[in-house]
Order: structure tokens, then sequence, then C-alpha cells
């Protein structure tokens, strides 16, 4: 069995961030959403990984995740040079794949469940194709699937005006061989794309063996900002301890479940929790409020910031008004200018400067 990670695409629903990086390395929780699937699908006993990377991106990505070994994985890189569609992805990863079973993971997605069950039907059933699904509650903004009471899948539409369930396709796939004769028969959709909805359902009209596997947690498409924070506070939720290993000195205040990183010092603040703090912070005369994410070699001094993602080496200084629901970009400067307004909302690239 191997799996295929699909991080290429441009990323634009969280520009600005994305013009400078991938959007699978923006961190959830202080770690990029990328490596999160990476973790579940070798959590599953899956070690031989590809990763579809695009031109703009891959380089990033490249560079951060490596040849896998941090993971206990060996990892190669598929560049794929046009975001033509899910299928063509896997058209251009199929020397990589070869003759062997897979799992199809989106890069920007976050599930709950783990994939031991998942597979185990797929193997134990033999089957074809195997789609995790999940309930939601505007499926007109997914590709649908009709399943019957067995959980086999009798038909996929692509965001349907009248949708025949509420249940989305997850973004996690599992294939047998089969799935390359399916893509090489169909066609470009309208969006000029190879849909993997249509390869499935070629192999539904060839009468393959094509079921479902309902997701009994959360999952989560960080393809947003609002999606990303809502993200991140999940995974504060259910996976952070208090771990204190930077210096807080006799004023600052730590309440609730708190990491403070390596390096990181916090002088006369309160830090409510659950807040993750990276390695080598500065933080002075703040107050961090729950479901914050603060990366590495970020400064904040004399500020007020709740339920936001702040980037690596960002610098937020002196602004006296509250900052809530943001995502702040790696090197960003927020920094004081007169007549402010009482509440604050951001979504800001790399190495951007706003004076407020």
């Amino acid at each position: 069995m191997k799996a295929l990670i699909l991080s290429g695409g441009k990323g634009t629903r969280l520009r600005p961030l994305t013009y400078t990086g991938a959007k699978q390395l923006v961190p959830v929780a202080n770690k990029p959403i990328l490596w999160y699937g990476i973790e579940s699908i070798v959590a599953a006993g899956i070690t031989d990984i590809g990763i579809i990377i695009s031109p703009e991106t891959g380089g990033n990505i490249r560079e951060k995740t490596g040849d896998g070994s941090q993971f206990g994985a060996k990892i190669t890189y598929i560049l794929q040079y046009e975001p033509l569609g899910l299928a063509h992805a896997v058209k251009v990863a199929q020397s990589f794949l070869g003759d062997s079973p897979f799992v199809m993971y989106l890069g920007d997605n976050l599930v709950e469940s783990k994939l031991d069950l998942f597979l185990d039907k797929f193997n134990s059933k033999h089957l074809d194709a195997l789609t995790l699904l999940c309930e939601v509650d505007n499926p007109t903004a997914f590709g649908v699937a009709k399943v019957d009471q067995q959980g086999k899948v009798l038909q996929l539409i692509e965001k349907p005006k009248n949708p025949p369930s509420n249940l989305a396709l997850v973004g996690v796939y599992l294939f047998s061989p089969a799935i390359h004769d399916a893509i090489a028969k169909i066609q470009p959709s309208a969006r000029g794309e190879l849909e993997i909805t249509d390869a499935i359902q070629y192999l539904i009209d060839q009468q393959k063996n094509v079921e479902s596997f309902q997701l009994s947690g959360w999952w989560l498409d960080t393809g947003k900002k609002d999606d990303l924070l809502a993200a991140n506070q999940i995974i504060l939720d259910s996976c952070l301890d208090l771990t204190i290993e930077g210096a807080i000195d006799a004023p600052s205040k730590i309440g609730g479940r708190v990491h403070i990183g390596v390096g990181s010092n916090i002088i006369n603040s309160t830090i409510r929790g659950p807040v993750m703090i990276g390695e080598n912070c500065h933080i002075e005369n703040c107050f961090i409020g729950p479901y914050s994410s603060i990366a590495n070699d970020t400064t904040l001094i004399d500020a007020d910031i709740e339920h936001s993602v702040i980037l690596k080496g960002a610098k937020v200084i002196n602004i006296e008004q509250r900052i809530v629901d943001s995502l702040i970009g790696e090197r960003a400067q927020l920094k004081p200018a007169p007549q402010r307004p009482k509440a604050l909302r951001f979504m800001i690239g790399d190495d951007s400067t706003i004076e407020l």
C-alpha cells in the first residue's frame, strides 16, 4: 500500500499568505497542515508516500518537509505543472504508484478519525474504491455521494444544485490500480479538469466494487481563514497539554492548558489557554487569550490577542485594540499609528508591515 498526498494548487482562498508559500504549510497549532496528514498515514502503517507539488510552492514544501525521515517515511515528490484536477494528479503519479493500491489524501484536510478502520474495510472487502464521507449542512458546496443502506456508492455528483444526500466527499480515498484505467477513459469536465468523481463514477458504471465509509469525528477543509482558525481551535482543544519550557517572570499569570516553547520569555503577561507558543518568542505586557497559536521567533509587546494564528517571526508591537479572529503571516509587522478603531480583524501575508 502506498499513499499519495495532493499538495499542489495555488491556494487562492488563502491569499495573500499563499502568494509566498504553500497553503498546506500554513500551521495549525504551530504544525503545518500537511504534516498532520503525513503523520496519520504513517500511523496507519503506510510509509511509501508520494507528494504532488506545484512549480510555485514545491520547493518550499520540499525544504520544510524533507525526505520523510522525520516521520518514519520515504517521501517522493511529484511535480504537477498545472492544477488540472485530482484525477490528473493521480495520472501524473502513475509511475510512482505502479500496480499498488493507494490512499489519496488532500493535503489541506484535517480528519479526526484514524485511517485504520478505513484501510481494514478496503482490504477485507477487496474494493476498487472506498470514499470517506461526512455529513455536512451545505452539501451544495461539495462533491456529494448517493449511497444505499449498505454503504455502496450509487452516484457521485460535484456541487449539486439538488443534492441526493448530505454526505460530502471528505478528500480521503482508497483505490485499487483499477482507478488508472478509469482515469484514462474520462474526459475533462466543463472547468477543464480531470475530476476524481468522474473516475469513481466510471468504476461504478463498470460494476466495480465502490463503497463508502462514513466519518464519525470532525473533518475540516482548511482552505479559508475561518476554517483554519476553526481547525486551530479544535486541535488545541483535543491535543494540547500544559508544557512550560520557556521562562516566565513572577508578575505573569498562566491559566489553563498552555504550551511555551524552549527559549521563549514571558514578561508581565497573562496567558489564558488553550494557547500554543513556540520557541524563542518574546511576549511582554500582553494578554494572550484562548485558541491562539504563536509560532517560533515571534515578538509581541503591549498586545491583546485572542482566537488567532500568528506565524513565524511576526511582530505585533504597541497595538492597544484587541486582535481577534486573525491570521498574521511570517515576518509581518503590526505597529501603531494615530486614530485606531475599537476592534481589529486581519488576514496578513508574509513580510507585510501594517501601521494602525
